[in-house]
């Protein structure tokens, strides 16, 4: 752990660059505890005109670390298609069909809110497991990285060192916003699926 901070410690010393090469290693399944929320807002707080050029080069780095990792649990999951095809030909298990239709919803949740304990990669790794479409799972994961991580700049240069306490105590309710809107989204592609289902 203290080799992983010491590698922080030296990509934060970087700038722009270091988030950028922070954020891709983060979101690629290294487990560097750098507190990416944190340093958007810090840097926001301290140097507002790069705030906006931070949080960008955040969001690429992300996407990119989770393309390595979707695509790494993709391939991992390609050895066993030969005798899943032999058990059940064309018949995808109960799961993997609700996750191709539903499971892009679990993955903006914890890609959107800050300071919640739910793990991003977990559901990345799942959608390459799951054969997701990586279009899909990169639009969700830059539309939740876009409002994250621009709301941290925005945040921080309105609230300053105030932005993280006001993260931590709106934790809940931003989240209660995320669940809502990731249900209407639900209800939405459930009833879209029954109607095309009935029309077959």
């Amino acid at each position: 752990m203290h080799f992983l901070n010491s590698i922080k410690d030296l990509l934060v010393s970087y700038g722009p660059l270091g988030v950028l090469l922070l954020a891709f290693l983060d979101s690629a399944g290294i487990p560097v505890s750098a507190g990416m929320d944190a340093l958007i807002i810090l840097v926001a707080v301290q140097s507002p005109g790069r705030a906006w050029l931070v949080a960008l080069l955040a969001i690429l780095g992300s996407v990119a670390g989770n393309i390595v990792l979707f695509s790494a649990s993709r391939k991992g999951r390609s050895w066993a298609r030969r005798e899943e095809t032999a058990v059940a030909p064309g018949q995808p298990g109960r799961f993997e069909r609700w996750f191709r239709d539903y499971g892009l919803i679990t993955i903006f949740v914890p890609a959107v809110v800050p300071v919640i304990p739910l793990p991003l990669k977990v559901f990345v790794i799942s959608a390459g497991v799951m054969r997701a479409r990586l279009a899909a799972v990169l639009g969700v994961i830059l539309i939740a990285r876009i409002l994250r991580y621009g709301g941290e700049a925005y945040l921080g240069i309105k609230l300053g060192q105030d932005s993280m306490a006001w993260l931590k105590a709106q934790v809940w309710v931003l989240t209660g916003i995320a669940c809502a809107f990731c249900g209407v989204v639900f209800l939405v592609a459930r009833w879209n699926r029954r109607r095309r289902l009935q029309y077959r």
